[in-house]
């Protein structure tokens, strides 16, 4: 049972009783409850928005003193510290053979992207990882078209078709006289490991609690990337902006933002939630662009237009 299923039926009980007992106030605590939806909703998801898409800013500025694998120990291990008290919760459920599933899958869905993501912030600006870093929706679909034997329809292939060729001009482009395309690569990689990870935590991982199936996953992820991140680790200083960089991609952009993440689903479900996707490349683009002085390129604004585009129509499809 999912999150959100959970909290519907331990509520339906309670607003029964409510409105059985005090019909006037269950009313008008129910019209207090859609105004403030109203919202709160998208002012969280705006806020989520920003803060995934601030990732890609920490890791640009962190990724050249830290070197990937490093970078990502620190984010797993400062993500899997916020996250432990729900694992602690759930403890229970966690029987060794689920925690070489999750171990498994962690390495896909956490430990393979975010150092590719980390290896391109070295190579390229901000905007690029968060702009391939949309094509995860579309990626979720393909696997789970050639896998799983779910149906795509033609809606979802043409946004196939328009994210794929948003990435090749996206690859194709330049910034500062370099090329930007190892990057460009390295990040539809690192959506492409998304997608198999998503349909795999689906198929896999479903009737635990969502929260602590997470930290699971940066748990094992940390465990698993250790003897990489310490034969990596850094012999020169480390500059403070990159100590503070490292610390908010792990405790808020993945710590906080998963606490974010699962009280939407819990609240307003999977599909309003998902809609955070459109968000995260715009921040980025924008905290890049504020923060790092990053310019928006011809093709860096028609591929991430192509991207959104095909994302759009991939979400559509699937609200049928």
């Amino acid at each position: 049972m999912s999150a959100s299923e959970c909290t519907t039926t331990a509520a339906a009980p309670a607003a029964a009783a409510a409105a059985s007992s005090a019909p006037t106030v269950s009313a008008s605590g129910a019209a207090a409850a859609a105004h403030e939806a109203s919202w709160r909703t998208p002012l969280e998801l705006t806020l989520l928005g920003a803060i995934w898409g601030g990732s890609f800013l920490f890791m640009r500025v962190a990724a050249a003193d830290f070197g990937p694998f490093p970078l990502v120990e620190a984010r797993l291990g400062l993500g899997a510290l916020v996250l432990l008290p729900l694992l602690w919760a759930a403890r229970a459920q966690f029987t060794p053979a689920l925690w070489l599933r999750i171990a498994g899958i962690a390495a896909i869905n956490s430990v393979i992207p975010f150092a590719l993501f980390a290896w391109g912030a070295e190579r390229a600006p901000a905007g690029i990882g968060a702009i391939t870093n949309a094509m995860t929706v579309m990626f979720t679909a393909l696997v789970a078209f050639l896998f799983f034997g779910e149906r795509i329809g033609p809606r979802r292939l043409i946004g196939l078709v328009g994210g794929f060729v948003g990435v090749a001009i996206l690859a194709s482009g330049k910034t500062a006289g370099e090329s930007v395309w190892p990057a460009a690569l390295a990040g539809t990689a690192a959506s492409l490991c998304y997608g198999f990870g998503i349909n795999f935590v689906r198929r896999y991982l479903t009737g635990y609690p969502s929260g602590a199936v997470a930290a699971a996953n940066l748990v094992s992820g940390t465990a698993m990337l250790a003897p990489l991140a310490i034969y990596n680790w850094p012999h020169h200083p480390i500059a403070a902006a990159s100590w503070a960089s490292a610390l908010l991609l792990g405790v808020l952009c993945t710590g906080v933002a998963f606490v974010f993440y699962y009280r939407l689903i819990a609240r307003v479900g999977a599909p309003r939630t998902s809609t955070v996707t459109y968000l995260i490349p715009l921040f980025g683009v924008i905290w890049a662009w504020l923060i790092l002085g990053e310019p928006l390129t011809l093709t860096m604004g028609l591929a991430g237009a192509l991207i959104l585009a095909g994302v759009a129509l991939s979400q559509s499809s699937s609200r049928r």
